[in-house]
């Protein structure tokens, strides 16, 4: 394995406790180019990160995707390892994950914390809005992943190169992998170790406000993906509160009582609903036609 065809990705917020141990099992296993983007860290993290050994740059913005963004630009390296620099991750499985890139097996390689998920490395609460999010991704994209939400991955620059990523915050790992499922590229998953926060490391994830986000971007970026469920979702909504409405209106008509503008808007509603079911099954036409398209495209280059 040409180890110097390799970029280690770490994206740092404020991890001096933990940053040079992670670059230092790196080094000994023979990667030279780590490559540290940090989000302007006020602890030591950018010095020790330094003197371990790693390239060092600041990001632009805020925000982990941001620092992802920011480093695919200046990356030239046939292949990318990322990890996040907290020591949750074990550098020692670096070569589970690139064995599928660099044998070109595939494009885009995800690390499933759960294959291998010590005690306490995630709370509760966190435990089950992983389950609820990848639960409700695999309803949506019809893709049996465990974990999009892994800092672990490994990836080709060519496949990195083919995503349009925008987010920049904590749902960019959410858009690498729904990115990676529209453009058609080769994903793997393999089991990894998680493990506890080193002492002194502190999450940068809110559950709720997060999680709420990452909800979000998978719902919006169905529109392209999934348009039947996208727009069926809104449609139903509509369609429920219209025929809601109407068993009222029908109840109060039968002992004579008339809701003339409650019945126009009865029927405004279920036929918005049934508009927006039908543009969900025009929309999936569409983007199946599209994705063969792609699909061949790719084959003949």
């Amino acid at each position: 394995m040409g180890l110097e065809e390799v970029c280690v990705l770490i994206p740092t917020l404020n991890e001096e406790d933990a940053i040079a141990e992670v670059i230092g099992e790196f080094k000994a296993m023979g990667f030279e180019n780590v490559l540290v983007v940090d989000g302007h860290s006020v602890d030591e993290t950018v010095s020790r990160a330094r003197v371990a050994g790693a390239k060092v740059f600041l990001q632009t913005g805020k925000g982990k995707g941001q620092a992802l963004k920011d480093a695919f630009k200046i990356i030239e390296s046939d292949y990318i390892l990322m990890i996040d620099g907290d020591g949750t991750y074990s550098p020692s499985e670096a070569f589970s994950l690139l064995d599928f890139v660099q044998s070109g097996q595939s494009d885009h390689v995800i690390g499933n914390r759960f294959g291998n998920l010590q005690e306490g490395a995630l709370t509760r609460l966190n435990m089950v809005g992983n389950k609820l999010i990848n639960l409700f991704f695999r309803l949506v994209y019809k893709v049996p992943l465990n974990d999009i939400l892994t800092g672990y991955r490994a990836f080709t620059r060519e496949g990195i190169q083919r995503l349009d990523l925008t987010m920049a915050g904590f749902e960019i790992e959410t858009e690498m992998t729904i990115e990676s499922v529209k453009k058609g590229l080769c994903i793997t998953e393999v089991p990894i170790t998680y493990r506890e926060r080193s002492t002194g490391t502190q999450t940068k994830l809110n559950p709720l406000k997060d999680g709420s986000k990452i909800i979000a971007t998978i719902y919006r970026m169905a529109k392209t993906h999934n348009p039947l469920f996208y727009f069926g979702v809104i449609g139903s909504i509509f369609g429920a509160f219209g025929f809601l409405l109407g068993v009222y209106v029908v109840r109060d008509w039968l002992n004579h009582i008339d809701h003339i503008p409650l019945t126009i808007l009865t029927a405004i509603l279920i036929i918005v609903g049934f508009q927006l079911f039908m543009m969900g099954i025009l929309g999936d036409v569409i983007a199946s036609m599209n994705r063969e398209f792609v699909r061949e495209l790719y084959k003949r280059k």
